[in-house]
């Protein structure tokens, strides 16, 4: 089958204002530098809101940086500081691998029957949905997604995610093996420990969800990084954790920078696992680090650069809108956006033809408005100079 890529044809500009959309890897999107906003509405939804929790969560309670220094998160829509945010560093690290490991060894979270924790995860999960709005306007207001995709779509998506790993919790056993001669075979499935977690800002709390979930629903006591860019969403929603019973110990959350407190936790001895999502390079830092501390367990999930395929038989109008939705979904922010479009010679100028059309028609604006499509990029640097 004869393919053509399409970013040369698309790096021919664009009319009306300048925006550029990135994944972790943008060849592709190189060449996209414009997209019209006139569709916009002036509507702007304003969901009460303000920033509660800006300290580190150890052991429980919401503390201040061992060196005292806070870092500034930012509005991504003017570049304003939103608030400061306590600076995690080696000795908050160390401060929060030692309350998780406490409670992993001493305290009731892996002695609880997975019932009992089932029931907190699912107290969680419904104190989420009840402040769905709330968490939506901080993860928009410190992310920059439009805060429809965060209302609607993602935590709620937040909130069935938890559901669904407190269902998990009694779920999760061994076998009884068959074997010959007088033995017992069997499998034990047993919590591992202290898991260290280190989460990006393109999907902040969802995140979240994926590595904290499973962890605590096995009985794993967790040590989260958080992205220096989104840190606020998953301070707020701990507290709300702990709210639904959660012991102390079990969930702490460090605010800092990769170099320092993301490097002291691959690298802790007394943690057992370390799950990563982040770029390629970072990624191999963490191999490196746990490899060369303890040689711990290791999760990553890492860049991509994923191709989206038009075949000469396909419906042209629904692959361009797949293949914009592949690309532009949450900025463009994703590691599995469609960066990559292969489109078949025969079909090929009907595709771009109308997939500049549809380009054009993206509402791109204040992610705080009704009927936007895309806000801003979480980091200035990756917007068009």
């Amino acid at each position: 089958m004869a393919t053509r890529r399409i970013s040369s044809l698309l790096s021919r500009p664009f009319a009306a204002s300048s925006l550029r959309s990135l994944g972790r890897n943008s060849s592709w999107s190189r060449g996209i530098y414009r997209f019209s906003t006139a569709t916009a509405t002036e509507e702007v939804i304003t969901p009460p809101v303000q920033v509660e929790h800006t300290q580190l969560l150890i052991n429980g309670q919401f503390v201040d940086a061992a060196s005292g220094r806070t870092f500034p998160t930012l509005d991504p829509r003017t570049g304003e500081v939103i608030a400061h945010v306590a600076e995690g560093e080696d000795e908050d690290i160390n401060r929060a691998v030692s309350a998780a490991r406490k409670a992993f060894d001493e305290g009731p979270w892996p002695k609880m029957t997975a019932y009992e924790r089932s029931r907190i995860i699912y107290r969680f999960a419904d104190l989420l949905e009840k402040h769905n709005d709330e968490i939506a306007a901080i993860e928009t207001w410190d992310n920059g997604k439009p805060y429809e995709q965060s209302a609607k779509v993602e935590i709620p998506m937040l909130t069935r995610l938890f559901r669904y790993y407190a269902g998990w919790a009694d779920k999760i056993h061994g076998l009884t093996v068959p074997a010959d001669g007088p033995y017992h075979v069997q499998t034990l499935h047993e919590p591992i420990g202290v898991a260290g977690q280190i989460i990006p800002w393109n999907f902040p709390l969802l995140m979240y969800a994926w590595k904290v979930g499973p962890a605590l629903a096995c009985g794993n006591a967790v040590v989260l990084k958080t992205a220096e860019q989104t840190p606020l969403s998953a301070l707020y929603v701990s507290k709300l954790f702990h709210e639904a019973g959660l012991p102390p110990g079990v969930l702490n959350v460090i605010s800092g920078f990769g170099p320092t407190a993301g490097a002291a936790l691959a690298s802790h001895m007394d943690v057992e696992k370390v799950a990563f999502t982040g770029s390629t390079d970072t990624g191999k830092i963490v191999l490196e680090l746990a490899a060369r501390s303890n040689l711990k367990k290791v999760t990553l999930e890492l860049g991509g650069k994923s191709p989206f395929i038009v075949c000469e038989d396909a419906d042209i109008d629904k692959a361009v809108e797949l293949a914009h939705f592949a690309l532009f979904f949450n900025q463009g922010q994703c590691c599995c956006a469609g960066s990559r479009t292969f489109v078949h010679e025969n079909v090929y100028d009907e595709f771009i033809e109308k997939a500049k059309a549809r380009a054009m028609k993206r509402v791109v604006g204040d992610p705080f408005k009704k009927g936007v499509e895309q806000g801003p990029q979480v980091i200035s640097a990756f917007h068009l100079s």
